[in-house]
């Protein structure tokens, strides 16, 4: 294969804009269907509804993913890391701490017994190194990301005529280390081990073939679109089959034969759920091609302004997330609904956390100076004073 971002002017990505809603859909999903069963008492419906939730286990990949795609597509040929790493810790630092210091207020206003003000400094610096708390685990993980990337463009650049390789050794590795991580890592004694270690679901390395899939798609991505679009149907049909696959996976495989306890048995760290991810991805990218298609021909006007809207804060969404699932987990915990009528509720439970998530984040994008709380600054003191300072030297003149 040959690169062929090498003659390509850089494009809108309308492929990427409706991935980056799926997934922050589906992050919203998985979280909101935790916040139901949590409600739930044992039975029928709440372990139906726990197997069936182990199919959409590809979200967190799936951002590591289009990570490896937006940077390849920006960055590939640039190779000024100094000024890469200082826009993007910009943006992603910044948010990530002033998020769990507000998250963290919040959980101390309405009672949380886990948070307090006495133990805030330590608390807070806790869950930041960590990770741990309001789901935003995933910030740490695309900060590491940052790092390990330009050694990825370097590796790619330098056996340029080894691309099929890299990405196939990166598979290899990914399996054996989640091999490792259920088989051996689990059934180990890992107090004594360094947090970031034993903690793989903040460890990149762990994520590592997410990213270099990533970068391989981007750089032949109309072959890589060419040859789903011959094999689609049967692209489908595996996807489909994988995905009840999960379920036998996790219930019988898991559960009954090796008989690991829930966090074990839902871990993403396995090496069944690695070949379910290449396929789930592989299918949402052609989906996505398909979009951008789409919209090249024109959306309706409601729709192209939904998604124009949607992308400008989807990561402001995933941020946020938390405002919005403790109130629906406030509403369950008042309600005391059967389970047959929380599985009716999941939907409505969802949308409610979409709708609070995205407006929420679009407040922020709307509101100087809290763009920057979804990625999005809006107001900057040095350039309003210089632009205040210019308005002052035209109107003398006049």
């Amino acid at each position: 294969m040959t690169n062929t971002t090498a003659t390509q002017k850089r494009r809108h990505l309308y492929e990427i804009d409706f991935m980056r809603i799926f997934f922050t859909l589906g992050v919203l999903f998985n979280h909101t269907v935790n916040k139901f069963t949590s409600a739930m008492t044992d039975g029928n419906t709440y372990y139906t509804v726990r197997s069936a939730r182990v199919m959409f286990h590809y979200t967190r990949m799936g951002f590591i993913f289009i990570s490896g795609i937006v940077l390849t597509l920006t960055y590939f040929k640039k190779h000024d890391w100094s000024k890469f790493l200082k826009k993007r810790f910009g943006g992603s630092l910044w948010p990530y701490l002033a998020w769990n210091a507000l998250l963290m207020t919040l959980m101390i206003m309405i009672g949380n017994p886990n948070y307090s003000l006495d133990s805030f400094g330590s608390k807070y610096f806790t869950i930041v190194m960590h990770g741990s708390s309001f789901y935003l685990y995933y910030m740490l993980l695309v900060m590491q990301l940052y790092l390990l990337f330009p050694v990825i463009v370097y590796l790619f650049q330098h056996f340029a005529r080894h691309h099929s390789l890299i990405l196939s050794t990166s598979f290899t590795i990914q399996l054996l280390t989640d091999f490792w991580i259920k088989y051996v890592m689990s059934q180990t004694d890992t107090s004594s081990w360094p947090y970031w270690i034993k903690a793989v679901s903040i460890n990149i390395f762990a994520y590592q073939f997410y990213i270099f899939f990533g970068v391989y798609t981007w750089l032949y991505h109309e072959k890589v679109y060419a040859f789903l679009e011959r094999h689609i149907k049967q692209l489908i049909i595996l996807a489909i089959t994988m995905a009840f696959g999960m379920i036998a996976y996790y219930r019988i495989w898991n559960q009954q034969y090796l008989q690991l306890d829930s966090d074990h048995a839902l871990s993403l760290h396995q090496p069944y759920i690695v070949c379910y991810d290449i396929v789930m991805l592989s299918l949402i990218f052609w989906i996505g091609k398909k979009y951008a298609q789409r919209q090249a021909r024109g959306l309706p006007n409601w729709l192209q302004s939904l998604m124009d809207r949607a992308v400008k804060v989807s990561f402001g969404m995933y941020l946020n997330q938390t405002i919005g699932l403790l109130i629906v987990n406030y509403i369950l915990s008042t309600l005391s609904l059967p389970n047959w009528l929380l599985l009716i509720l999941i939907p409505v439970g969802w949308l409610l956390v979409v709708f609070i998530s995205f407006e929420l984040a679009w407040i922020c994008y709307k509101v100087p100076p809290l763009g920057f709380l979804v990625g999005r600054p809006n107001w900057h003191p040095l350039k309003n004073s210089k632009l205040s300072v210019f308005k002052k030297i035209s109107a003398s003149k006049e």
